[in-house]
């Protein structure tokens, strides 16, 4: 677990971020679907961007798999510019590599100019 200087907005608290690799079977809009599922069971609302919230998880990568789709976009659009995305899935994937392009978690965390802090907790 890692907290993270909070983008997008100030005067707000640090984030709690995580990451996670697991397997499924589920389609791309199924794995939103179910995800956005477990942010409202966890009271999140809906509506307001940059700000604190209860729960927020995005899809990172899933695979080899490129989804651009105005609802979903996979990889993660921002994950190669946003370290407190990167530093968690560098500890669990660093070799990973991310479509289109290849280059690893690792050569992304490595190349990233994001000034915010992650720290490990």
């Amino acid at each position: 677990m890692y907290a993270g200087e909070p983008s997008g907005r100030a005067n707000q608290p640090w984030y709690l971020n995580i990451a996670v690799r697991g397997e499924t079977d589920f389609a791309p809009d199924a794995l939103l679907q179910f995800v956005k599922r477990i942010e409202a069971e966890a009271g999140r609302k809906t509506g307001a961007r940059w700000g604190p919230r209860e729960l927020d998880i995005d899809i990172i990568l899933m695979g080899n798999r490129v989804v651009r789709e105005p609802h979903l976009a996979i990889p993660h659009p921002q994950m190669s510019v946003r370290r407190f995305c990167l530093v968690p899935v560098a500890e669990i994937a660093p070799e990973v590599p991310v479509p289109p392009g290849g280059e690893t978690v690792r050569d992304l965390l490595e190349a990233c100019r994001d000034p915010l802090e992650v720290s490990p907790l």
